[in-house]
């Protein structure tokens, strides 16, 4: 059994970036992804804010070359796991038991609205095709095949930590000599279903969101994929340059308190970090920064940090939600928040929290609000929390 499992490559577009070194200078900048709707055809167009990627489907298929179906989640996902490919160069890939561990929540589901716009108003109407490959399976399907990986592919869709569930899911295939590389993260494409039904939850900020500020008032949905390679001791002995870092501590916790929010005490929350930090053999004075799941909205930041105070109480390492920058990314946001992790430690960066001003009053800490650079940063939690009780923790550490 391999002991260790290392990041070799990663990957990543969002709101605020196409690739990586577009998202380093934009959080440089202090950009946010977030404005008004553009591409999406729907009724709350300049009513709601979303963090949408900033190339059009035709824009991403003139990148990553027409798919078998060219579903917006398809092509996000292409354009990160090709970069994370790309960005690890491993020696010998084709000789190397390969897998493509991806996670969604909507599928091909902007390719079935549009199907059901045409069909509905005359049943011998819209393109079949448009509801063939709906489901999420197929989108991890398509991009594995283009990626030309064969040896193993699988679909996690847990909701919101969807993406951190494929990466330490991935992990433990390298662990147990299942894999010898898996290119593991998530996508998401912003679809009239999920605006609709966030909507309909009455969770939605009408303006940029606000984590983990005592006057927040919802969330951004955003858009992306974020995808890193992992690979065992063996095959990070060949590569030509050095792992990120590796994946040293993973947790799964399910407080099953509802169907949609978490549990006032963050009991989800406590156990998912708790666990990961047994994983890793750390202390929580060991976290050099916490990348928070930090969604905006009163309960999940309110939960999240109840239980980072009962965990980390009185020594609280740097925390930040990026979240401020991308939106959330939904299926996505694990596996974005995950290269922020390993891009923290690569380059010693704390991102900051946009538009923080008022602490939580029954918090004793706060994000940070500034982008810091050349930070010593030894270890990172990653939070991704999902509807259900779904809650996982990732720790990043440097080697």
């Amino acid at each position: 059994m391999s002991q260790s499992v290392y990041v070799a490559g990663v990957g990543v577009i969002s709101a605020i970036g196409n690739n990586v070194t577009e998202h380093l200078a934009a959080f440089e900048r202090g950009e946010a992804g977030m404005a008004e709707i553009t591409l999406l055809n729907t009724i709350h167009r300049h009513k709601l804010p979303v963090a949408e990627v900033k190339l059009t489907d035709e824009e991403l298929i003139a990148v990553t070359g027409p798919t078998t179906h060219n579903s917006r989640t398809a092509l996000l996902s292409l354009v990160a796991a090709r970069e994370a490919l790309n960005d690890a160069a491993i020696p010998n890939l084709k000789e190397l038991r390969t897998g493509f561990v991806s996670a969604n929540s909507v599928g091909g589901m902007d390719k079935s609205e549009d199907f059901f716009v045409e069909f509905l108003a005359d049943n011998s109407k819209g393109k079949l095709k448009n509801v063939f490959d709906h489901e999420c399976g197929s989108m991890t399907e398509i991009v594995a095949d283009q990626l030309g990986i064969t040896d193993f592919m699988t679909t996690i869709s847990t909701a919101c930590s969807s993406s951190a569930n494929a990466i330490f899911y991935a992990a433990r295939l390298i662990k147990n000599n299942m894999l010898d590389v898996a290119v593991a993260g998530g996508v998401d494409a912003l679809t009239k279903f999920t605006l609709n039904g966030f909507n309909t939850l009455m969770i939605l900020d009408k303006e940029f969101c606000k984590p983990f500020d005592e006057h927040r008032e919802g969330l951004n949905l955003g858009e992306g994929a974020g995808y890193v390679v992992l690979v065992s001791d063996k095959v990070a002995k060949t590569l030509t340059n050095p792992a990120y870092c590796k994946l040293s501590g993973y947790n799964n916790s399910n407080d099953a308190y509802h169907q949609t929010a978490s549990s006032p005490e963050g009991t989800g929350s406590y156990m998912a970090m708790k666990g990961a930090l047994a994983k890793s053999g750390l202390q929580p004075a060991d976290i050099s920064y916490i990348n928070l799941h930090g969604t905006g909205t009163q309960n999940n930041d309110s939960a999240e940090g109840t239980a980072v105070k009962r965990l980390f109480d009185p020594n609280y390492p740097p925390v930040s939600s990026t979240k401020s920058f991308t939106g959330h990314t939904l299926g996505a946001s694990g596996g974005i928040e995950a290269v922020f992790s390993v891009l923290s430690i690569k380059h010693g960066l704390i991102y900051p929290n946009l538009r923080f001003k008022t602490r939580i009053s029954d918090l004793p800490f706060e994000p940070e609000t500034k982008y810091l650079k050349g930070q010593d940063i030894k270890h990172v939690m990653s939070n991704s929390f999902g509807f259900g009780g779904n809650c996982t923790s990732l720790i990043f550490s440097a080697v």
